[in-house]
């Protein structure tokens, strides 16, 4: 007897993930895991399209909480393991490709820099010169000496840090781009006509507008934010231009982190791809095929 199934699907922003992952749970007893970094702050619900059905991981965290990966790695894994033990299929859904290979794996992630620790090794390297601290890294670190040269700051200096937290810049396996999950996983990217993407992305920018995404940014500027909420796609943008060119700026971000997020889908190991330019229901019918043709999932809900 093998675990119930976890279906993961990603694609772009405006491709329909959050409208596929409702019509799954419409059709299989599930539940919703978000995979998105900026979906886990409270408080910026229109700018980071948060969705209106129940999700774990939504609005997790403070606006003035500075999350990270590992953060986010161990709270995906316990409400996956959380919903496998009801005997329902966790469905992982977002468009932050790292946040849902952390949720799907057990990724190295790098410990959070030691306040002063890279400012600390960065004055070595400029005061003793670029072959003493590469000689430093070698001594603490053979193998990430041998991947970065000498003259190299930035990197010598992040190795350095690294390796005196007890990590490495070169990991002993890289888990990232592999194929190994912690459970039985289904990855399904959603394939959309990049013209159509684009109107879509522009729709919703508008539809943002339309629902009040200023006035939500206000008041949340008005509190302290952390670092990386301050780096939210749009925030800036919202709060610093007039409508007409909010619009136009958050709209081209947006279609430019969509071309990157098509780049990370392609480097998914083990994704499918399937058409997205359909109604949700037909995607999840062919998702529901796909992860069935792979390994055991609970029986379709009648009626």
């Amino acid at each position: 007897m093998t675990d119930p199934a976890v279906i993961a699907i990603f694609g772009p922003t405006a491709s329909g993930k959050s409208a596929v992952a409702e019509a799954l749970v419409e059709r299989i007893p599930a539940e919703l895991v978000s995979a998105d970094a900026m979906q886990a702050y409270r408080g910026l619900p229109i700018l980071t399209n948060q969705p209106a059905v129940l999700t774990r991981l939504v609005a997790v965290w403070p606006l003035d909480h500075d999350g990270s990966v590992g953060e986010y790695q161990v709270l995906a894994h316990e409400a996956i393991d959380d919903i496998l033990s009801t005997g329902k299929t966790p469905v992982v859904a977002g468009g932050t490709g790292l946040y849902l290979r952390a949720a799907l794996a057990v990724i190295g992630v790098p410990p959070r820099p030691t306040p002063g620790e890279r400012e600390r090794w960065a004055t070595a390297y400029d005061r003793e010169g670029a072959e003493w601290a590469h000689t430093r890294l070698a001594e603490l670190d053979l193998a990430a000496a041998a991947a970065v040269h000498p003259n190299d700051r930035r990197r010598v200096v992040r190795a350095l840090e690294l390796a005196t937290t007890g990590s490495s810049l070169v990991p002993e396996k890289n888990r990232l781009w592999s194929e190994e999950t912690r459970r039985l996983t289904c990855i399904v990217g959603l394939e959309f006509p990049s013209r159509k993407l684009e109107l879509r992305i522009e729709e919703r920018t508008r539809l943002m507008f339309e629902s009040g995404v200023e006035e939500e940014v206000r008041r949340a500027l008005a509190g302290p934010i952390s670092a990386t909420v301050a780096k939210t796609l749009g925030l800036r943008e919202v709060a610093e231009l007039p409508r007409d060119e909010a619009i136009e700026a958050v709209g081209r971000r947006t279609r430019q982190y969509a071309a990157y997020q098509r780049k990370w889908m392609r480097r998914i190991a083990g994704l499918v791809t399937v058409d997205a330019d359909r109604p949700a229901g037909e995607i999840a019918d062919e998702i529901l095929e796909v992860a069935r043709a792979r390994q055991r999932l609970p029986a379709r809900r009648a009626g």
